[in-house]
C-alpha cells in the first residue's frame, strides 16, 4: 500500500471524529510544556480545528520530521511501559494530516523566524516562513474530505461541538495550571484562566454548585496515590457523565470506577442517582498500561484490586469524615420553591451552604456534641425510667436520658457554635426548625432519626453487637420461599438483637427483638425485612442483605413524622446528627436538612 493508504488506515483508528483530533493536538501542546491553549473550531470541527499553544515549539528541521508516522521524540519505544508523557506513538499528526487540509505553524524561542508547513491529502510541501510570536498553531480544514465515507457516520454539527467541548473540559479539568479556551465560530464556548486552583477548575466544568458540595480525596496504598473531589451524597445526578477518572493525568474512562463509586456510595444514594467527582490517580507508570487503545482513553492496571479497594476506601471514609454534611443546591431548591411558588423558577445557589465559615470541621465537633450524642446512643433497658422523655418516644428507642444531653435553648458564651443550631419550633409535628448564627435549619425529623438508628445498627455489626430484648411469648411469622433467607442469616441478625429460627417449611420463630427499637410489632418488623430481602434478589451479597436489614430495623426504630416532640427532644437528634457520619441524608439518599441563610431570608422579603 501506498503511504497516504496507511496513513489513511491509521487515521480510522486514530481519528474517527473531530473530538479524537482535537484531544491529540491539544496533548501535543500539553506535551510541549504550554501554559495557554487556544482552540477554535467551526461545523463542529469539520470545517475547521485550530489549536494554538505557547509551548516550546519545533525547528523548521524538525517540522517535516513530525509529520512522519511512528516519529516522536517522546520515547526511544525500547519500554513501552515507562511511559510519562501523553502521546507516544507518533501518529497523531500524520494521522491528522492525511485525511483533512492540513497546516503547522511554530517558532522555538529565540528563533529569528516562524515556520510554516503544509499538507493536502498526505502531500507535504515545504516550510516556509510565517508569523507567528511563539509557540505552535495546527490547522486541519474539511477534515475527512481525503476519506468521504468516513463523513457519512460523523453525527450532528452540534453532537460533534458538544464532544468537542467534553473533550476540551476534561483535558483541562487534568491541567488547571493551564489556561484554556474553545471557541467556535465567533461563539465563546468555554474559557479557563491559566493557574486554577485544582477544586476552582473542577468547579469551572461541574458547576459552582460542586465546589460548595465537594469533599477533598486524600490517599495513599502501596504506592498508589489518590486525590481529587467528590460530592456529598446529596448532591447527584441521573447519569454518571459527572464522573471523572484521570491517571497520572491523562483523562481516561474505565468500568473500574465506575463499579467502585457504587461500591462506596451503595447505602447513601438512590440506585438510579450518581455522584458528581473527579479522582486522579497517580502511579509509577510501569504500573498502568496505556497503551491498550490507539486513543489511549482506556487503561489497564497491574493490580486493579488495589486501585479498587484504594478508591471504595477513600470515598467511605471521605463520606463518613463529612459528618452531617448535605447539598448546597438544597438550599437553592429550596429558594426557587419560595420564590416560585412551588414553580419551576430556580434560585441561584450559594456558597457555603452545607458548611457555614464559623462551623466547626466534621472531625472537630465540639465536645458538647459528641458528649450529647454518646447519652443519646447509652443502651437501654426495656423499661428506663422516663425522666421528662414521653413514653411514646422511649417506646420508639430513644435514650432516656434526651433531656441530660440536650444542648441548652441558647449557646454557652464562648463555646464553639452547634452547626446545626438550637431547635426553636416543630412544624405540623414533622419538621424541627433549628436557629443557627446565621442561618435556619429545617430538618426533617423521620428521616434525620432514621438514618441515625440506620447507622447505629450499621455500628453493632461491626462491634459487640446490639443488645436484644426476649419476648414473653415467641412469635411465629410465616413468610414462604423468603424465610429460608432470612434464616441463613440467624447469626448476623442475632448482632443487631433479632433472635429467630426456623420454624418448619416458610416460617420462622421470633424469640427476641433489638433492645433499641422498644416495643415494636415483630410480625411486621420480620415481614418488611423479608420483603426488602426479596427485592434484593437470591444473587444480592451478605453486605447487601445485612445493609437491607439495617434500613428496615431503623425504619422501625425512627420517630415518625406525626410526633410531638419536646425542645430536649429537638435538640438532642440535632446534637447526635452533628456527629453521626452520612447524616445529611436518608437511608434512601433523601436530604434530612435544608439551610436558610439569614441572607436569603432576607433577599425573600426583599431586605438585601
Amino acid at each position: 500500500m501506498s503511504e497516504a493508504a496507511v496513513n489513511r488506515i491509521a487515521a480510522g483508528e486514530v481519528i474517527e471524529r473531530p473530538a479524537a483530533a482535537v484531544k491529540e493536538l491539544v496533548e501535543n501542546a500539553l506535551d510541549a510544556g504550554a501554559s495557554q491553549i487556544d482552540i477554535v473550531i467551526e461545523d463542529g470541527g469539520q470545517a475547521l480545528i485550530r489549536v494554538a499553544d505557547d509551548g516550546c515549539g519545533l525547528t523548521p528541521d524538525e517540522l517535516p520530521l513530525a509529520l512522519e508516522r511512528h516519529a516522536t521524540s517522546k520515547t526511544d519505544g525500547v519500554d513501552l511501559l515507562d511511559i510519562r508523557s501523553f502521546g507516544f506513538r507518533g501518529e497523531a499528526l500524520p494521522s491528522i494530516a492525511s485525511v483533512s487540509r492540513f497546516s503547522i505553524a511554530s517558532r522555538i524561542e529565540g528563533a529569528e523566524q516562524a515556520w510554516r508547513l503544509s499538507v493536502e491529502a498526505g502531500r507535504m510541501g515545504a516550510p516556509a516562513p510565517t508569523a507567528l510570536a511563539r509557540g505552535t498553531v495546527v490547522e486541519a480544514r474539511d477534515l475527512f474530505f481525503a476519506t468521504p465515507a468516513r463523513l457519512k457516520f460523523l453525527k450532528s454539527v452540534r453532537s460533534e461541538a458538544g464532544a468537542v467541548a467534553e473533550m476540551v473540559k476534561r483535558l483541562a479539568m487534568a491541567a488547571p495550571a493551564v489556561g484554556f479556551s474553545l471557541t467556535e465560530g465567533d461563539r465563546a464556548v468555554f474559557r479557563a484562566p491559566k493557574g486554577e486552583t485544582r477544586l476552582a477548575r473542577l468547579a469551572r466544568v461541574l458547576g459552582r454548585g460542586f465546589e460548595a458540595d465537594s469533599i477533598e480525596i486524600n490517599a495513599e496504598r502501596e504506592g498508589i496515590a489518590l486525590g481529587g473531589f467528590t460530592s456529598v451524597p446529596t448532591h447527584n445526578r441521573r447519569t454518571s457523565t459527572a464522573q471523572y477518572l484521570f491517571v497520572n493525568d491523562r483523562p481516561v474512562r474505565d468500568k473500574l470506577l465506575l463499579g467502585a463509586v457504587r461500591g462506596a456510595y451503595a447505602d447513601l444514594i438512590p440506585r438510579d442517582r450518581h455522584p458528581a467527582l473527579a479522582l486522579y490517580l497517580t502511579l509509577e507508570p510501569e504500573r498502568v498500561d496505556v497503551n491498550v487503545h490507539p486513543a489511549k482513553t482506556e487503561v489497564r492496571f497491574r493490580e486493579d484490586g488495589t486501585v479498587r479497594g484504594l478508591i471504595v476506601g477513600a470515598l467511605k471514609q471521605a463520606l463518613a469524615e463529612a459528618g452531617w454534611r448535605s447539598a448546597a443546591t438544597n438550599t437553592a431548591g429550596a429558594l426557587g420553591m419560595f420564590v416560585g411558588g412551588g414553580g419551576g423558577r430556580t434560585a441561584t445557589p450559594t456558597s457555603g451552604f452545607a458548611r457555614p465559615a464559623h462551623a466547626p470541621s466534621p472531625g472537630a465537633v465540639n465536645m458538647r456534641a459528641m458528649e450529647a450524642a454518646a447519652a443519646f446512643q447509652a443502651p437501654q433497658s426495656p423499661s428506663p425510667s422516663y425522666g421528662t422523655v414521653s413514653p411514646e418516644l422511649v417506646e420508639a428507642g430513644w435514650s432516656a436520658r434526651v433531656e441530660e444531653a440536650a444542648a441548652p435553648a441558647e449557646e454557652s458564651e464562648g463555646a464553639a457554635p452547634l452547626p446545626l443550631g438550637v431547635a426553636r419550633a416543630q412544624l405540623h409535628d414533622t419538621y424541627i426548625v433549628a436557629q443557627t448564627q446565621d442561618g435556619v435549619v429545617l430538618v426533617d425529623q423521620h428521616a434525620a432519626h432514621e438514618r441515625l438508628v440506620y447507622e447505629r445498627f450499621k455500628a453493632a455489626l461491626h462491634e459487640n453487637g446490639a443488645p436484644s430484648q426476649t419476648l414473653l411469648m415467641p412469635e411465629i411469622v410465616e413468610l414462604g420461599p423468603v424465610a429460608e433467607v432470612v434464616s441463613a442469616l440467624a447469626e448476623d441478625l442475632s448482632r443487631l438483637g433479632l433472635l429467630v429460627e426456623p420454624f418448619g417449611a416458610g416460617a420462622i420463630c421470633v424469640r427476641g427483638t433489638p433492645a433499641a427499637l422498644g416495643t415494636v410489632d415483630a410480625q411486621s418488623l420480620v415481614r418488611d425485612l423479608a420483603d426488602d430481602l426479596d427485592g434484593l434478589g437470591r444473587a444480592a451479597d451478605l453486605q447487601a442483605r445485612l445493609e437491607a436489614v439495617c434500613s428496615s430495623m431503623a425504619c422501625h426504630g425512627s420517630i415518625r413524622a406525626g410526633r410531638r416532640l419536646k425542645p430536649e427532644e429537638m435538640n438532642a437528634l440535632l446534637r447526635e446528627m452533628e456527629a453521626t457520619p452520612h447524616s445529611g441524608q436518608c437511608n434512601h439518599g433523601r436530604p434530612t436538612y435544608v439551610t436558610l441563610k439569614l441572607s436569603d431570608i432576607e433577599r425573600l422579603f426583599g431586605r438585601a
